[in-house]
């Protein structure tokens, strides 16, 4: 009973480090949509900038004007990064939007399934996510494939950066953020693969993409009644506001290091439940002794 105590503490010393890095990624990704909405949806700097200048604020931002008047360092936004912003709104298509900036599309700041395996191309060896494994922006697990036996919809090439969505059932949340792999992945063409084309577009695309409003507006869309999908290109489509490259850039650099950090977790994760598997009937059969993994473990971490 004491052994079977000591696995169970060794275990779960992992499994308590997996779900601290689980826990850690939800705040990180909240931090960044609370950050895109303020930006690209609520555009809190415009009407703090409009305030100041006595300029009129649109019906729609009311509410966000009163706040501000009543706090007006409720922003917390260095006075540089203020300046970078509009200080009133223009008409649009989509409604009030900051002057100078543009309704445009998703397909404006990224490349649609840019690259793609076929047979002769495909390497012997497949690393492949499908959408089953994909959810809520984690790719929980990677199958392998050699390539005889590999699924016929493994074609996408997945690259550092890409954003990918479901387009198969989109309710179903199936995206992610592709980081940084030491191999090349594999996407199912039940994906829509959007490439940023600079890399201050990357974390814009993928909150843009995947945000509440956009995955609800592609469920509504979806057509079948089997397995309801939308075309790769009706998310190339999503209409967005579209800032001048100045304020995305800033955009990036403010949420670069929050996403690097969740990719760093999720490999961790991966390694951590890799050991864990590995562990578990090794101890259970004696092949190898508490200590020796307790060692193992505290190595890890």
């Amino acid at each position: 009973m004491e052994e079977q105590r000591a696995i169970a503490h060794i275990l779960g010393t992992l499994d308590d480090k997996i779900e601290l890095n689980r826990q850690m990624n939800r705040t990180l990704e909240a931090m960044a949509q609370a950050l895109f909405k303020s930006f690209f949806l609520d555009f809190d700097p415009v009407v703090v900038n409009a305030l100041r200048a006595g300029n009129p604020i649109p019906e729609k931002f009311a509410q966000r004007a009163a706040h501000y008047r009543g706090n007006p360092d409720a922003l917390r936004l260095p006075e540089e990064t203020l300046r970078q912003f509009p200080d009133r709104f223009q008409d649009s298509e989509l409604g009030p939007i900051p002057e100078g900036w543009e309704v445009g599309i998703l397909a404006d700041l990224a490349e649609l399934n840019s690259d793609s395996w076929n047979q002769k191309t495909l390497p012997d060896e497949i690393l492949y996510v499908d959408l089953s494994n994909t959810k809520f922006g984690i790719i929980e697990s990677v199958k392998t494939f050699n390539k005889q036996d590999a699924p016929s919809r493994a074609r996408r090439i997945l690259k550092p950066g890409d954003t990918i969505i479901g387009v198969v059932r989109p309710a179903n949340k199936s995206y992610a953020m592709i980081g940084e792999t030491p191999n090349i992945l594999t996407g199912s063409t039940g994906f829509a693969v959007l490439s940023p084309k600079s890399a201050v577009f990357r974390e814009y695309v993928y909150l843009q993409a995947t945000n509440e409003e956009n995955i609800t507006r592609l469920a509504r869309l979806a057509d079948g009644a089997a397995y309801p999908a939308v075309r790769p290109n009706v998310v190339a489509d999503t209409k967005c506001v579209i800032s001048d490259e100045q304020v995305l850039k800033l955009f990036h650099e403010a949420t670069v290091a929050l996403y690097d950090k969740f990719h760093k977790n999720n490999s961790e994760s991966e390694t951590l439940s890799t050991l864990r598997d590995t562990l578990l009937p090794k101890l259970i059969s004696g092949e190898l002794r508490v200590p020796d993994a307790e060692k193992v473990v505290e190595d890890v971490l």
